[in-house]
Formats: structure tokens, C-alpha cells, sequence
């Protein structure tokens, strides 16, 4: 099992930028392949982004081109940079992990075993 804890979320403007991290312990950072899903209210929760072990990523498309996912695994943390921030963007941001090979992602909410509590993201018009 993975403990993942989200930062980084808070209030900022349309237009503008944040930058999410999440911290890992547990087991072998770099041995998962690494998501980040949203949650708004009234909605299911969706994928956003996710890095395999090997620094494969891929996104989902309603971010593509504003959003980057990467990871330090001296660090055993995974961020997501997100930029030119929309309205739409609002959620609450949640990490997630699953164990997978080398050049493997994931968008499947089902794959993902170990996930962070989550971290709030608003943006404002």
C-alpha cells in the first residue's frame, strides 16, 4: 500500500496558474504508475493525467496542452502543473497510485489502489 498526501491546491483567477504536488510512502515510489483525477460537484470524478514509472504521460483532453504531470522519484512526489487555469478546472484534485510496468498508464479510475484525500482547486471568472 501506498499513503499519498495532495498540496498545493487553493484560489486563483482564470487565466493563472498551480501547481499540485503529491507525496508518497509506503513502497517503491518508482515502481507505480502515477494519477491525478478531479471531482467536481454533482459529477464523477474523471482523469486527468498519469506518468508511468518509466515517464510515459498522458492526459486527458480537456487539458491537454495547459496541464504537465512529471515526477521526482528521489523525492518520491508526483506534481501537476496547471496552467492557464478555467472556471471548468474546479475540483477537488485527487492522487492516485497502481503498481505497473515500465512504460504503462492508466486513465481507469478502477486500476488505481491507493489514493490521497484530495485537494481543492478553484478558480474564479
Amino acid at each position: 500500500q501506498v499513503q499519498l498526501v495532495e498540496s498545493g491546491g487553493g484560489l486563483v483567477q482564470a487565466g493563472g496558474s498551480l501547481r499540485l504536488s503529491c507525496a508518497a510512502s509506503g513502497r517503491t515510489f518508482s515502481d507505480y504508475c502515477m494519477g491525478w483525477f478531479r471531482q467536481a460537484p454533482g459529477k464523477e470524478r474523471e482523469f486527468v493525467a498519469a506518468i508511468s514509472s518509466g515517464d510515459r504521460t498522458d492526459y486527458s483532453d480537456s487539458v491537454k496542452g495547459r496541464f504537465t504531470i512529471s515526477r521526482d522519484n528521489a523525492k518520491n512526489t508526483v506534481y501537476l502543473q496547471m496552467n492557464n487555469l478555467k472556471p471548468e478546472d474546479t475540483a477537488v484534485y485527487y492522487c492516485a497510485a497502481t503498481p505497473s510496468s515500465y512504460y504503462v498508464t492508466t486513465s481507469k479510475i478502477v486500476a488505481y489502489n491507493d489514493w490521497g484525500q484530495g485537494t481543492q482547486v478553484t478558480v474564479s471568472s
